[in-house]
């Protein structure tokens, strides 16, 4: 089993990270789009990933709106959620 990282440090990558693709996460799950199941699954995910130690400073070099990385796990759930707030706008 791969070793876990620190939970509130990947909850806060996995903000930033919705920040850094234009998916709000906070919004999203305030409207129903994203359950409270599916945020912690994020983290989840996240915490288990090999790449996460370079996602700060890979978010650092990115311009708003940008997409995640092929190597996160999260990546697909980003652009979901990115693109149902782009229909709502």
């Amino acid at each position: 089993m791969p070793h876990l990282g620190n939970i509130m440090t990947h909850f806060r990558l996995v903000l930033r990270m919705g920040q850094t693709t234009g998916a709000d996460l906070v919004q999203a799950h305030r409207s129903g789009k994203l359950s409270q199941e599916e945020w912690a699954e994020m983290i989840q995910f996240c915490r288990g990933c090999a790449s996460a130690q370079d996602c700060p400073e890979w978010m650092d070099r990115q311009a708003a709106g940008a997409d995640a990385p092929q190597t996160c796990p999260n990546r697909a759930k980003f652009a979901a959620l990115k693109a149902a707030q782009t229909e709502q706008a």
